[in-house]
């Protein structure tokens, strides 16, 4: 278990307050989990963004209305911080009987709170239901893997050493696979995902990458450090000209969380898949 994790209110019966309350976003440092891959601040070798979806986003009118709405926020991957997510939901849904006089002063305001936990400036888009129901789901990149006959043993925690590649090929391609599963480190709620790898450099044994998501299946790990840890993984074993990794998780409690990281400059569409 991350060690500051230990005092959220995960796996813990909490208050559901509903009128704005800031303190409930409960920040967890994401310096304990780079070290584990070698990385500190100052040598993280992507860039990137952990897009959360809210699908319980409510407050009220000045005239005591209800609204609804989805909210959309990114948090930058090489912030301080991530947000521990049932505070994220507490948070959210300490709004629910809170009045602000405009979507804008809403997003005003998210933008502060959440900035202010993950310790840098945090995107934030407040859509209407319609505009997001005309968007429907997307599909992955790429080619699936999921359908290659491969001999699974290893379910505990990642396993690397997995991983095959042809140094003789050089290639570029999108794979993705809808079989990535680890547990919450502290609840040990499953965590259910699709991951895409996008990259240009030696060719990726597909097989071999089934068998090493698949080996995340009982690894306990936040969803973000789950992306990182493939994608350096992956820049071991291709030493790639570019490579992008990114995953899509099931929402939860109203939340999907779908980090993002990459050698390139930019980002990828914020787009639905059918599991959420």
């Amino acid at each position: 278990m991350h060690p500051a994790a230990e005092h959220s209110p995960l796996g813990k019966s909490s208050e559901y307050i509903a009128t704005y309350t800031p303190s409930l976003l409960f920040p967890i440092p994401r310096a304990a989990k780079w070290a584990e891959l070698g990385l500190t601040a100052d040598t993280l070798p992507y860039k990137g963004v952990d897009f959360w979806n809210c699908f319980e986003l409510s407050w009220l009118l000045p005239s005591g209305k209800p609204v609804v709405a989805i909210g959309e926020f990114s948090i930058p991957a090489d912030s301080p911080n991530i947000i521990e997510s049932k505070s994220f939901k507490l948070y959210l849904n300490s709004l629910n009987q809170t009045p602000f006089p405009s979507v804008e002063a809403l997003e005003a305001c998210l933008v502060q709170d959440l900035s202010a936990a993950a310790g840098k400036a945090v995107g934030v888009r407040v859509r209407r239901l319609q505009d997001v129901e005309r968007e429907g789901v997307v599909s992955l990149p790429g080619v699936c893997i999921d359908e290659l006959d491969v001999t699974v043993n290893s379910y505990d925690h990642p396993q690397p050493e997995l991983l095959r590649c042809d140094t003789s090929q050089v290639v570029e391609e999108s794979v993705h696979s809808h079989l990535l599963k680890s547990n919450c480190p502290v609840t040990s709620q499953p965590d259910w995902g699709s991951v895409c790898v996008q990259y240009r450099g030696a060719a990726l044994d597909h097989g071999s990458l089934l068998a090493y998501l698949v080996s995340f299946r009982q690894h306990s790990d936040f969803h973000e450090q789950c992306v990182e840890r493939i994608f350096m993984d992956l820049q071991a074993l291709l030493k790639p000209e570019k490579l992008t990794v990114f995953a899509r998780y099931v929402r939860r409690g109203g939340l999907d969380i779908n980090p993002y990281r990459s050698t390139q400059e930019g980002t990828f569409e914020n787009g639905r898949l059918v599991r959420q």
